[in-house]
């Protein structure tokens, strides 16, 4: 039978409780440390608001003298698809924030009742500590003892307890702190909540006044169908001859390098220093510069159905990039200019050979390089066009690796 039957269980139910405030500091320090979902959410919001800015910049903010209707409605299909990307993004973040509230608050109810469980426990020391205070009966405690072993015993018991009163008090005031970085937590975490639910609504709201602009534009279109239909064939005809000569130029020196060695291989044939460029390029896949500083990608690689008119499908060998008005196309990588191709409107297309890869620039205005000329990683290369009744900088970028034809975005860094 314990001496101090009282004290004992006391410690035994606090030792349990001092656990218990261990285990919750841990999970509170793992919780509201900084969570990867919520970094990369942070981090997609933001790239998406820099890309409606691009848009705006880019595709809105030229006032064009004549209108092109289909390119009108291409414009506000980009608007409104990246707005909508960044609505769901702004859905998570408040979804993640709603959670991470609810967590919070549940966290701060069980501390606060595990507070007062400990100043509970406190106040009733403290209560007893002062009836038994004086020195007298402290003193009368020890010495009403049966043997000096009992007597040695009570007197560790007083220490143990004075120690044991000290500790409740930090306890409290820690326990206090906690609860107030968690009340701070929380009131942070409800303003951002708010803040993502205001960009929604502005954002929302913008979306609603462009979808009727263009649901006015496509029934314009659908009142004049067949002429429409009929100025895309015929830009989709003068594609497909650009790109049948582009094909050309590319075997045509692809058959001038097997002639020069005699040999018989399908694709380029290199010498050793363009081998270990071609290998250099390789190497750089998804980190390879952007051809112009400021990019908007307007067109994708690839097949592409037309978003106005149904049963029309485009075919894309590279990247179409809207930049600035007087933005001039930069090398992606250090090569040889192969060949200058000039279409019948003036419009020029730089090729540079990297080994047995080759990086398309087309739609300059003029060119500041010749056939021949080894280029420099980021060097300047020509002005791009600027479309006089779009009002659009386009840079049409295309990627081939011997004849086959790449997809650009999977070589360039993310923007």
């Amino acid at each position: 039978m314990s001496d101090f039957p009282l004290f004992s269980k006391t410690m035994k139910t606090r030792g349990v409780q001092l656990l218990l405030l261990l285990f919750l500091t841990c999970i509170s320090n793992t919780t509201f440390g900084q969570n990867p979902t919520q970094k990369s959410l942070e981090a997609k919001r933001a790239r998406l608001q820099q890309e409606i800015k691009k848009v705006n910049s880019l595709l809105f903010a030229t006032k064009k003298e004549e209108t092109n209707i289909l390119s009108q409605i291409s414009d506000l299909n980009k608007k409104i698809k990246v707005q909508a990307e960044l609505i769901a993004v702004l859905n998570q973040e408040t979804r993640l924030l709603n959670g991470k509230i609810t967590k919070n608050k549940n966290k701060i109810n069980a501390l606060e009742k595990e507070l007062q469980l400990l100043k509970d426990d406190y106040a009733a020391m403290v209560y007893q500590s002062y009836k038994s205070k004086s020195m007298q009966s402290r003193m009368m405690f020890i010495l009403s003892a049966e043997s000096f072993q009992q007597a040695y015993k009570r007197l560790q018991y007083m220490s143990q307890y004075t120690e044991y009163r000290k500790k409740q008090g930090e306890a409290i005031a820690v326990q206090t702190e906690k609860i107030k970085i968690l009340n701070s937590d929380l009131q942070v975490q409800k303003i951002q909540k708010e803040n993502l639910l205001a960009t929604q609504k502005e954002v929302q709201a913008t979306i609603e006044i462009e979808k009727k602009e263009q649901e006015a534009l496509v029934a314009e279109v659908k009142t004049q169908e067949k002429k429409y239909r009929a100025e895309i064939k015929k830009k989709q005809e003068e594609e497909r001859k650009i790109d049948k000569q582009i094909e050309k130029i590319i075997r045509d020196a692809i058959a001038a390098s097997k002639k020069k060695s005699k040999s018989t291989a399908k694709g380029f044939v290199l010498t050793p220093e363009a081998k270990v460029l071609a290998t250099k390029f390789a190497q750089n896949k998804g980190k390879l510069p952007w051809p112009v500083t400021n990019a908007l990608v307007v067109r994708n690689f690839g097949k592409i159905p037309h978003k106005t008119l149904r049963g029309i499908t485009i075919q894309s060998n590279g990247i179409h990039i809207a930049t600035n008005k007087g933005a001039t196309a930069r090398a992606i990588f250090e090569g040889t200019v192969l060949a200058i191709q000039v279409s019948s409107n003036g419009v020029k297309t730089v090729y540079i050979q990297h080994g047995n890869y080759i990086s398309l620039y087309s739609n300059l205005e003029t060119i500041s390089v010749q056939k021949g000329d080894k280029v420099r990683l980021k060097q300047s290369i020509g002005k791009i066009y600027s479309d006089k009744v779009t009002g659009k900088t386009i840079l049409k970028f295309q990627i081939w690796r011997d004849t086959h034809k790449e997809n650009p975005k999977s070589w360039l860094l993310r923007l």
